[in-house]
């Protein structure tokens, strides 16, 4: 089992500390959902731990190893689908399958599940929004990273692809390690092993849907 450790995570802009000193982890085999409401630092979150965002201070540990501040994690452990998508309009979704994965095996794991040969020859602009999302996340999904970071895969798109969506995150978390965030609360708790909130800067658990109303982020 893989391990990815979060200590000592706090991230400020300007006067305005958005992360205070957060503590948690990721294991293979678990799906973490981190809810907050907008402005909470969950994106942000996401973007430190990928590397694309500076933090104040942070101490990874991926596997045993410690990697600080200003260390670099090795390529290949950590994958990021981020809100907007990342894939390039005018191609057919046929031609860039072999452009993201080189590997043959790869390719057919993208070709042949499900829903995709009904869209793999059309251009990524034409399609849906929940073939675009579900099309992104198999891409990753498909990476030999170990952990993959969700920033909204159920957001905006339509109900079939939730279901298949989640019908692959939980094929993923066989042998990854997966954090999710998103405002599709009920979506999230379905695929979900664990579950935080993000409030005020600071992480807090939550197991249930009456966790969440406590906690202010739904109404009752």
């Amino acid at each position: 089992m893989a391990s990815l450790k979060i200590s000592n995570l706090t991230k400020s802009f300007g006067n305005q500390r958005i992360l205070k000193n957060l503590d948690f982890n990721c294991n293979t085999g678990g799906v973490i959902g981190l809810f907050g409401r907008n402005g909470s630092g969950k994106s942000s979150l996401l973007k430190i731990i990928f590397g694309t965002l500076k933090a104040d201070s942070i101490t990874i540990i991926l596997n045993d190893k410690t990697y600080l501040q200003k260390q670099i994690i090795p390529s290949k452990q950590i994958a990021y689908l981020p809100q907007d998508s990342f894939l390039p309009k005018s191609l057919k979704v046929r031609d860039l399958i072999p452009m993201f994965h080189h590997e043959e095996k790869y390719q057919d794991a993208i070709f042949y599940a499900p829903q995709v040969a009904s869209f793999d020859n059309r251009k990524i602009g034409e399609l849906s929004a929940g073939q675009l999302r579900y099309l992104e996340i198999l891409l990753i999904g498909n990476l030999n990273h170990t952990f993959l970071l969700l920033d909204e895969p159920f957001s905006m798109i339509e109900p079939l692809y939730k279901e298949i969506i989640k019908k692959l995150i939980l094929q993923l978390k066989k042998n990854k390690g997966i954090l999710i965030t998103d405002h599709y609360y009920r979506d999230v708790l379905e695929v979900t092993t664990k579950n935080f909130i993000l409030k005020n800067g600071i992480i807090r658990a939550v197991n249930s849907r009456e966790d969440l109303v406590i906690s202010g982020y739904l109404s009752s």
